[in-house]
């Protein structure tokens, strides 16, 4: 939990901000000097996520390197950076193996480069302007860890797993066994060993793994891979206890429920990531967006991040690229993740228009040529969220408001903070649409901020998956 006294003091700082050449705000000085501390400091931030085997034909360290002025010209804050520990040998999948099967949480995986490539990639990262979380995996390891035959006290048994299952609801069938005796792991991962996190001895080896990482290499945080599944929520505040006096460190967590938030900053939002794909099919309309949206800050309050976004790692790999979830819609709801809900992500390659499921066990390169013009589009919806207080993430931004268009395949929404207004219209449909805007309080000018322009809303004709984003100071 972040001190109280840190977070009131926090409210009354305005972060220092300047403008750069492109247009991109930019922090004044290095990411170590800040007056203002998470969440708040991340109150205008987009997180990017980082896959450094394909993210250059040479999938290292130092070639990754080479991007960071590219990425902050796009608009990106935090860099997520998935697993960069070795992998696992036994039981690997395909060549490379799962990220997310460790076989050393304090190495690096040579095929990235050095522990020393690692910090000079941190430190770079600093110096432009960028901050750096780490990918931590800490409900399982790979076979050949270490662990397993010096720690075989660290892992979960099949009959400690059976009751953890039957707390949670998981089927028995869910855990199988791998020729260790009792050890178990999740059914169709075989290649990772479960961790027993009500073991205090586990939770103690894993908070000292995670401090190797901030105290030597200087990251700011962690995404937390299976946060919730199988780890009792007392680790993380073990964990945050132990860390956060160290440094201040932003916390994302990879689960959905709102005991999370007790420690971490920012949750994931797959019920309105696999709603937005229902809409894009034509099985939900923006009527149950609004509906999901309203139900998600009553269960979570404002104050929490939650991720609103359209791909990553997981949904790229196993259920497709943004062409094959939403079609034509991909831009359209690329804005909706951007400004009507939450705080947005984007994944290596979806500033270029990624079209390609990228392979998990595989070397396979990302192509950042973009023939259509992806990369202006992200960089003015990145832009778009600094420049508008109503856009922030969480509390710090406006609370989502539905508007009444007379349309329920267009998302109209209305977000102020202070004297900022926003008011978005999306066309979630692959047909022509109109929308009428007859509220008295939304009278007066506004400026679209894709075109420019000044125009009054009342009636608007919109094409298949249009957009339109009103801004209005008052």
């Amino acid at each position: 939990m972040k001190n109280l006294v840190s977070l009131i003091f926090a409210l009354f700082v305005v972060t220092a901000c300047t403008k750069s050449e492109n247009g991109i705000s930019v922090e004044n000085a290095d990411t170590s000097q800040h007056t203002a501390d998470f969440p708040q400091r991340a109150k205008d931030m987009t997180i990017y996520e980082v896959n450094i085997r394909q993210h250059t034909p040479e999938g290292t360290f130092k070639s990754f390197q080479e991007h960071l002025p590219r990425l902050r010209e796009l608009g990106a804050d935090i860099l997520w950076i998935m697993p960069i520990q070795p992998i696992g040998k036994k039981n690997r999948k395909g060549s490379l193996g799962s990220y997310y099967s460790i076989r050393d949480y304090k190495s690096v995986n040579p095929e990235f480069g050095t522990l020393d490539d690692f910090k000079a990639l941190v430190s770079k990262a600093h110096e432009t302007g960028l901050l750096v979380i780490l990918d931590w995996v800490p409900n399982h390891t790979a076979w050949d860890h270490t662990w397993i035959t010096e720690h075989p006290e660290y892992y979960m048994t099949a009959s400690e797993a059976k009751i953890v299952g039957k707390e949670l609801g998981v089927d028995a069938d869910y855990y199988k066994k791998k020729g260790m005796g009792e050890l178990v792991y999740e059914a169709d991962w075989d290649d990772i060993a479960l961790l027993n996190h009500f073991n205090p001895a586990t939770r103690a080896a894993m908070i000292d793994a995670m401090r190797f990482w901030v105290t030597e290499t200087d990251i700011d945080g962690f995404r937390t891979d299976h946060a919730g599944h199988e780890i009792p929520m007392y680790f993380w505040e073990e964990v945050s206890s132990a860390l956060n006096p160290l440094k201040d460190l932003f916390w994302l967590a990879e689960w959905d429920e709102p005991r999370m938030h007790l420690v971490f900053d920012a949750t994931y939002e797959w019920g309105l990531l696999g709603l937005t794909e229902a809409v894009a099919k034509g099985n939900a309309s923006a009527e149950d967006l609004h509906e999901h949206i309203q139900k998600d800050i009553a269960r979570f309050g404002m104050h929490p991040f939650r991720l609103n976004m359209i791909t990553n790692h997981d949904r790229n790999a196993w259920e497709g690229t943004i062409r094959e979830r939403y079609g034509d819609g991909g831009k359209a709801f690329a804005v909706f993740s951007f400004t009507a809900y939450g705080a947005p992500v984007i994944y290596s390659g979806q500033e270029v228009g990624l079209n390609k499921r990228l392979k998990f066990f595989e070397k396979d390169t990302i192509s950042w040529e973009d023939p259509d013009k992806y990369f202006p589009f992200y960089q003015k919806l990145n832009q778009l969220k600094v420049d508008n207080p109503a856009l922030w993430n969480g509390g710090y931004g406006g609370m989502p408001e539905k508007l009444e268009d007379g349309n329920k395949d267009v998302f109209s929404f209305r977000r102020t903070k202070d004297q900022n207004t926003v008011i978005g219209i999306i066309n979630m449909s692959g047909e022509n649409q109109t929308v009428r805007l007859s509220q008295k309080e939304l009278s007066g000018q506004y400026i679209e901020a894709f075109t420019g322009q000044s125009q009054s809303l009342g009636e608007i004709k919109m094409s298949p998956w249009a957009y339109m984003i009103f801004t209005k100071q008052q």
